[in-house]
């Protein structure tokens, strides 16, 4: 198959950011013989994607949220069934992109909604005052 390099463009994803990988045939090969399907993730859909695993108690990096926004393009395509098993192996820790993940929350990066942002809230060191914060906090959110 053609492949043609490009000059990556600047993402959240940094360790994907390649725009002529060493591996493109053997990518294409596999990509041929398991009927594969390619794919892309905006910014701003990484990171959503990134933030509502977060909420299940994930820490994803980045790179995983490019994989997680793929997988609900495609269910939305209805490529992948919702009863289809998906595996996606997540390679990095969020604790690697604390800049990112705090941006997100923050409302900091730029392009990006932050649509499930989770943000912070400063409490004086009072074990009294934090359970108080909590407890508001969850009443909100189990509505």
């Amino acid at each position: 198959s053609e492949f043609n390099p490009i000059t990556p463009k600047k993402t959240l994803a940094s360790a994907i950011q390649i725009g002529d990988p060493v591996s493109v045939q053997k990518a294409i090969k596999t990509l041929k013989n398991f009927n594969g399907i390619v794919e892309q993730a905006s910014e701003e859909e990484l990171a959503e994607a990134a933030a509502l695993a977060d909420r299940t108690g994930m820490y994803s990096c980045p790179h995983t949220g490019v994989a997680l926004a793929v997988l609900i393009k495609l269910l939305a395509k209805q490529k992948i069934s919702k009863t289809d098993r998906v595996i996606i192996v997540s390679t990095a820790h969020g604790l690697k992109f604390s800049e990112f993940k705090v941006g997100y929350h923050e409302k900091t990066l730029e392009g990006i909604k932050s649509i499930h942002a989770n943000e912070p809230i400063s409490v004086k060191p009072d074990s009294g005052l934090v359970k108080e914060v909590l407890e508001k906090e969850l009443a909100i959110r189990l509505k």
